[in-house]
């Protein structure tokens, strides 16, 4: 018996050694996209033993060889995932659109939507180019509550204006733009759309508080493409996707003006009414036809608009990867035939993570992982005049008679170059008709098309991120990261003899310009992130950080006049020869700045079993841009949520209803946006002051000397400080039939205090308006949004709606007219900001 006891015994031991612990490595995707799904719950089934995926969508975990790994995550269907001995796991999860929801990208981190208690909005990649955008800002267009996004013309290439909230500041209402942890200036226009994953808009203050001083208008954090990190070795196994569109453009509608006869019926009655014999006889207008439709002469019908992408990504156990190239090229519809208003942009992207170690035997310093975002891309765009002497194209199509025929006779050509030898032909030398007298600001619209004017506008832009992340210890991480936006924008024009109307003068002198700068700034930060869940129903995450950042900027510009040959090849200022005596001649520009920022900044973010959630945040900021006095700025925020449908008494509620959620937040944050060393007075050269004299006092004047040197460039004011905003947002989000139906609604209320303003001087003293913390601003809205979405078969379909009120209001502007007017030649209260509207 002893011996068949001890027997049994070897067997378990033997079992028990065969089925030891394994360290199993996997990363899981979505089934839709392949794309990498962070924040996957890992668990070995029947214990507690489990993990989550990281941003790539890995994980490793120690457990036994023959154990079943129980995975799940909101959205997605669940699964049990025999191990069987692999090492190695590639696990895809597929849509659950009855429990869809979203993990939503916050600053320094990612949250699960069910527990976010923030004014966040998610436009996803599949939102985003479903109407194939030039530009990301147009793609949000319409998606997002609460957010006003104009284009600034019509032009091709031209920038957007976002406006979150409302306008918060006569200052600067633009938001704070991070692409992949990267603070970039100018916008996100750069961006090829279809290298974006998500975009998350910052909306209030609680969300947006980590950054701080830049996030007074809210945040815009765009998150790109990563690549599918796989369980081969090496590079694993690639996907190529090629996405191409081409359309066409034209205007939506013609304005209705008036034909041949129809001027001369109505120019008839002006003259019968004015007392006057009519101008045109009756058989005149009875053979007058429609004339000249100067709309149908300027517009480029058709005008096409074409995109191309191709994208590599793919990844293995040590690396995952995402490369794309994409070319982007829109022709204007006044213009572009002429190549006048046209945009192309070359894009670039590289994104890639290396893990370089990974222990799990270790109980600290596990996991080294290494990773880079670049992007670049190139833009150019050619633009036409909108308010020169002659006015605009677009105003000359609408304006200019329709008796006038495109192109002069041949005697009214003969006559035309004999007094204009430098009138406006085409290419195969037909004289264009200029405008009869009495027009003013108005000349022959196809004519502008073809003036010998040009200029061309660049921009090359380098976004970056290098980064390094360390696993010190179980649920501890810390993140390393090096940035920069390193821009390079400018144009080159000229400008060759020409003349289209009486009213303007012949320009017989050619001319050249070009200009350059550039911009450059590198932000370094620290982050650790600690992640606990204690007792299965407390989960507590801890983020602690420090940024510091630097920018510089250079600008070069230069003109000159009377080039060697009128051809658009050799139009650069070398080939200028103009008298060196002239004033007009080398116009140089030039100029240098620089601002640094310091920061340091902590989150917490506690919730108990999904139920009650808080989250409070704080960021210290340093600007270079402020005197000693006031260079330090504390911006704190906290928030509250409440899952009123996890709680018990809920259990039993109808089946219609799925979830709600009740959100408050409030916080501040801030506004440095005004030029650097303004608390101080800098010297600026090129001045020039008559001393001894120089003035005329009745009949009696006095000669003066012309002195040349330095004077103070503006007044200082050392006591300007931080525009700060505090705000308060109330909300809810509720859903109804398996998620299928979805509502959220926000009031709020924001207060600007200390809006950064110029004030008006009298123009005599002769020096730059003081910038003080002048203003105040107030703002409050509410915010609408719904959807509904249903699965049939394999038919998948979505209806979005959403709807804002906002009221803005100037409360203050720091003295007792209530006005602030910057321009006043001419016109009373022009360019002015009137309290109480």
């Amino acid at each position: 018996m002893k011996k068949l006891f001890f027997l049994f015994l070897f067997w378990g031991i033997a079992l028990t050694v065969f089925s030891q612990n394994i360290q199993i490595k996997g990363v899981i995707v979505g089934g839709q996209d392949s794309e990498p799904l962070p924040g996957v719950n890992v668990v070995v089934k029947g214990t507690t033993n489990g993990t989550i995926t990281d941003l790539d969508g890995q994980f490793t975990l120690n457990a036994p060889s023959d154990c079943i790994l129980s995975i799940s995550y909101v959205g997605y269907k669940s699964q049990e995932v025999s191990v069987k001995g692999n090492r190695s796991l590639r696990v895809v999860l597929q849509e659950d659109t009855e429990t869809l929801d979203e993990v939503v990208v916050v600053g320094y981190g990612v949250q699960k939507k069910s527990v976010v208690t923030a004014a966040i909005s998610r436009v996803t990649a599949e939102e985003l180019n479903v109407a194939k955008p030039s530009r990301v800002e147009d793609a949000l267009k319409g998606k997002v509550s609460g957010v006003q996004i104009t284009q600034s013309s019509g032009q091709p290439g031209s920038d957007s204006k976002v406006r979150i909230r409302g306008i918060g500041t006569v200052n600067n209402s633009d938001p704070l733009y991070i692409v992949d942890g990267m603070p970039v200036d100018g916008g996100i226009g750069y961006l090829n759309p279809v290298d974006i994953q998500s975009v998350e808009i910052l909306k209030d203050a609680a969300s947006a508080a980590i950054y701080g001083a830049r996030a007074a208008n809210g945040v815009v954090l765009v998150t790109t493409k990563t690549g599918d990190g796989g369980t081969g070795k090496g590079l694993g196994k690639a996907t190529v996707n090629y996405n191409f569109s081409y359309g066409w453009q034209n205007p939506w509608k013609k304005k209705s003006v008036l034909n041949a006869t129809e001027y001369m019926v109505i120019m008839n009655e002006a003259q019968i009414n004015d007392g006057n014999a009519p101008r045109y006889t009756a058989d005149q207008v009875a053979n007058a036809g429609k004339g000249t439709d100067w709309q149908d002469e300027t517009f480029n019908y058709d005008a096409p608009v074409q995109n191309h992408q191709v994208s590599i990504s793919g990844g293995g156990e040590k690396v995952s990867y995402f490369l794309s190239l994409g070319y982007f090229n829109q022709e204007g519809i006044v213009g572009g035939d002429y190549g006048k208003s046209n945009y192309d942009r070359w894009s670039i992207r590289t994104n890639s993570t290396y893990n370089v170690f990974e222990d799990n035997s270790r109980k600290f310093l596990n996991k080294v992982r290494v990773g880079v975002n670049v992007g670049y891309s190139r833009g150019k765009s050619t633009g036409i005049e909108t308010n020169s002497e002659y006015g605009s194209i677009l105003g000359s199509a609408l304006t200019f008679s329709p008796l006038v025929s495109v192109y002069a006779s041949d005697t009214e050509a003969a006559n035309i170059l004999a007094a204009h030898p430098y009138a406006v032909k085409d290419k195969d030398g037909r004289v264009y008709s200029i405008p009869p007298s009495g027009f003013q600001e108005i000349a022959n619209p196809v004519a502008m098309l073809h003036q010998p004017r040009s200029e061309k506008n660049n921009e090359d832009k380098f976004v970056g991120t290098f980064w390094g992340e360390i696993d010190v210890l179980p649920g501890l991480k810390f993140k390393s990261s090096y940035g920069f936006d390193l821009a390079f924008w400018g144009k080159d024009g000229y400008e060759f003899p020409y003349f289209l109307a009486n009213q303007g003068k012949d320009v017989t002198q050619s001319s050249v310009w070009s200009e350059m700068n550039r911009g450059y700034k590198w932000q370094v930060e620290n982050v650790l992130t600690y992640n606990k869940t204690f007792a299965s129903n407390h989960n507590l995450t801890v983020v602690l950080g420090q940024s510091a950042q630097r920018y510089t900027y250079r600008q070069l510009g230069g003109s000159d006049y009377d080039l060697l040959e009128n051809d658009p090849s050799k139009a650069n200022i070398n080939s200028a020869i103009a008298d060196r005596d002239d004033e007009r001649v080398y116009g140089g520009t030039g100029g240098y700045n620089n601002a640094s920022l310091a920061s340091y900044f902590g989150r917490i973010d506690y919730n108990y079993a999904e139920r009650y959630m808080i989250q409070a945040t704080v960021r210290r900021d340093g600007s270079s841009r402020f005197g000693p006095s006031h260079k330090w700025a504390v911006f704190p925020a906290v928030s509250l949520g409440w899952n009123v449908s996890n709680e018990p008494f809920m259990e039993n509620r109808p089946d219609w209803l799925t979830s709600l959620k009740l959100r408050a937040s409030w916080g501040k944050n801030g506004n440095e946006n005004i030029g650097n060393f303004r608390y101080t007075s800098l010297m600026d050269g090129g001045q020039n002051y008559y001393f001894g004299g120089g003035y005329v006092v009745a009949t009696e004047s006095k000669n003066g000397v012309m002195q040349y040197g330095s004077s103070p460039a503006a007044i200082p004011n050392p006591d300007v400080k931080w525009e700060e905003s505090e705000q308060t947002d109330l909300g809810f989000d509720i859903r109804f039939f398996d998620n299928a139906l979805n509502f959220g609604f926000d009031y709020f209320k924001k207060k600007t205090n200390g809006m950064l303003m110029d004030q008006p001087i009298p123009s005599y003293v002769g020096q730059s308006a003081p910038i003080a913390n002048a203003g105040d601003m107030e703002n409050w809205g509410l915010e609408f949004e719904m959807g509904w979405k249903q699965s049939l078969g394999d038919f998948k379909y979505s209806v979005n709606a959403n709807a804002s009120y906002l009221k803005n209001k100037l409360i203050k502007l720091g003295n007792a007219s209530g006005e602030a007017i910057y321009e006043n030649a001419g016109a009373s209260g022009l360019g002015s900001y009137v309290k109480g509207q």
